[in-house]
């Protein structure tokens, strides 16, 4: 082998490989996220751990589907779904109005609208009489992605002082009513 190899290997490889390494010790296993969860008090913390704690059992499930155990699969759907429930409940308590501190909303929002394409996939690549458990998620998934998009963007109710809520666009004139 050259010297000159042998250097830049040490030089350049190497610290990138064990910065790799110590990357992969920063993500978090299930236990880690549960012990971390059950002492956790900030909502937003909270949720994003419960988000976190989703994302492992969907992949699991996805996993499990791929085995083709689409019994496993389903039961990690069921607990993938409980925690995407616990994540928009911990929110929904927590007093916060989306709008005004959209922090862990906004995280929610993202992770369901990517939760839905990975469903929709998996359901793609599934036997049809194994989609119904990923079919029924994904519509609990879109049902609870459209509350956490009504709680961000709120519709604004009608404002005090008008009587109708949209604009009359082609008024007809009080002067040219009777010709009409």
């Amino acid at each position: 082998m050259h010297k000159g190899l042998g250097v830049w290997y040490l030089a350049v490889v190497l610290p990138v490989l064990c910065a790799a390494s110590s990357l992969a010790v920063a993500y978090d296993n299930e236990d880690q996220l549960l012990a971390r969860l059950k002492t956790e008090q900030n909502p937003v913390r909270k949720a994003k751990l419960e988000i976190k704690l989703g994302d492992l059992k969907l992949l699991e499930a996805i996993a499990a589907y791929g085995k083709l155990d689409p019994e496993g699969g389903a039961k990690l759907l069921d607990a993938f779904l409980d925690h995407r429930k616990s994540a928009w409940k911990v929110l929904q308590l927590s007093g916060r109005k989306a709008a005004k501190q959209p922090q862990g909303f906004k995280e929610l929002d993202i992770a369901l609208r990517e939760d839905v394409r990975a469903l929709d996939d998996l359901a793609h690549k599934t036997a049809y009489d194994d989609r119904g458990p990923i079919e029924k998620c994904a519509k609990e998934i879109e049902a609870i992605r459209a509350e956490v998009l009504q709680a961000l963007f709120p519709s604004p109710g009608p404002k005090s002082g008008h009587h109708s809520a949209s604009p009359q666009r082609f008024a007809v004139p009080a002067a040219h009513s009777e010709t009409w």
